[in-house]
């Protein structure tokens, strides 16, 4: 059996290596990722999920795409993946002292096209951030690109007074909920 990556991010492919798999192949899928009006985070994360893996090349006869996507959520509200200083900045204040949910979805395509899907919820709680903090994480750049404007695994880990939940959910790919999708297409882990 093969497995393509519907993903370029260095976390996943890290993440996914502990459980002993190697993708055969990278296949990022180029989706729009805007949420839809009156979304929840919940359907939010599930659609992306799903999607990239749908949008991913037809795969052989013995191949899985797996995709995923990680959600940063304040309530009802999405937080965005974090392009500039001034969202990050405006995310961390959000969440300053504050719990938030982590959503993230896992999907598996199988050989014929059958799909899977499963979800992890991660609730994080940071301590009240003041402005100094806040400024130095900024200053640090592990904030782009991320969803919600922080990286669990770097830096702002020291910042987290307590998680429930899944820690690889948050860095990325819910490793308990990959494994679970894995087996029950028969895929072979070690």
């Amino acid at each position: 059996m093969r497995l393509l990556l519907a993903s370029a991010s260095p976390r996943r492919r890290e993440l996914i290596a502990r459980l002993g798999v190697v993708p055969d192949g990278i296949a990022p899928s180029d989706i729009d990722e805007t949420p839809a009006d009156g979304e929840l985070p919940r359907d939010y994360a599930r659609r992306m999920a799903r999607e990239k893996a749908l949008a991913a090349p037809e795969p052989g006869d013995d191949t899985h795409i797996l995709s995923g996507d990680t959600v940063v959520a304040l309530g009802r509200r999405i937080l965005p993946k974090a392009e500039d200083e001034a969202t990050a900045r405006r995310c961390l204040q959000l969440m300053s002292g504050r719990r938030h949910r982590v959503l993230s979805a896992v999907a598996l395509r199988s050989p014929g096209g059958v799909l899977h899907e499963k979800l992890s919820q991660t609730v994080v709680r940071f301590k009240p951030l003041h402005p100094d903090e806040i400024d130095a994480y900024i200053a640090g750049g592990e904030w782009h690109g991320k969803a919600g404007g922080y990286a669990i695994q770097g830096a702002a880990e020291g910042l987290i007074a307590w998680i429930e939940g899944s820690h690889s959910g948050v860095v990325g790919l819910p490793l308990f909920e990959t494994r679970a999708l894995l087996r029950a297409a028969g895929f072979p882990l070690a």
